[in-house]
């Protein structure tokens, strides 16, 4: 004879199944997560800009990040010291402008004591092209923040006259947050210091 107690637990006996299956399922999901985060995490970190040989910086999977790294230091420090010494009447304030978005403010400190010397009041008035020849840097990535010594070669036209100087700064890099356009590296030069200037003379460059 059917009774209604057996119908009861016919339907306990369903549920108990569907939250099992339910729970078992969730349980499924929830690994299948975490593990698909993980490796999306692990794949994140082993990405990261790096820079073309124009010296553009693009997305690309990581072969070696202090490889990548020095790369990007060096384009750091090339791009600075072009916006920083490669300056004439025409271009000198917008130039300086990009390069103080490399720097902080001992990069500034170095700009205003020049404007105090009146670099660039000579620059107009005489209508000088001060041109950057070459930038070679020595870097230290072995910890933040990076160390670097810069030798820059540029020329100082005056017109009929056309004098070589060889520039020597030094300071450190320090990681900051990417600016696209104006800080595409995401590197910040500190410490920065004018070392010695010297005129050079042809019999040198030759």
């Amino acid at each position: 004879m059917k009774t209604p107690y057996k119908d009861i637990y016919n339907i306990l006996k369903l549920n108990r199944f569907i939250v099992l299956a339910v729970v078992i399922c969730a349980t499924i999901t929830s690994t299948m997560s975490v593990v698909l985060i993980l490796k999306l995490h692990k794949d994140t970190i082993n990405s990261a800009f790096v820079v073309n040989s124009e010296g553009q910086v693009i997305p690309l999977k990581l072969v070696s990040q202090k490889e990548n790294l020095e790369v990007e230091i060096l384009s750091h420090l090339e791009l600075f010291h072009q916006y920083f010494y490669n300056i004439d009447a025409s271009n000198y304030e917008k130039n300086l402008g990009k390069a103080l978005w490399l720097g902080n403010g001992s990069v500034d400190a170095v700009y205003r004591q020049k404007k105090a010397d009146g670099v660039y009041n000579r620059l107009l008035q005489y209508s000088l092209v001060q041109k950057v020849i070459s930038v070679a840097s020595k870097i230290n990535i072995q910890k933040e923040p990076y160390s670097f010594e810069t030798l820059t070669i540029f020329e100082v036209n005056r017109g009929s006259v056309i004098d070589t100087y060889e520039l020597k700064t030094t300071g450190n890099v320090i990681h900051v947050d990417r600016n696209f356009p104006k800080n595409t590296h995401g590197l910040l030069i500190t410490n920065f210091f004018e070392n010695s200037l010297r005129k050079i003379d042809n019999k040198e460059r030759s």
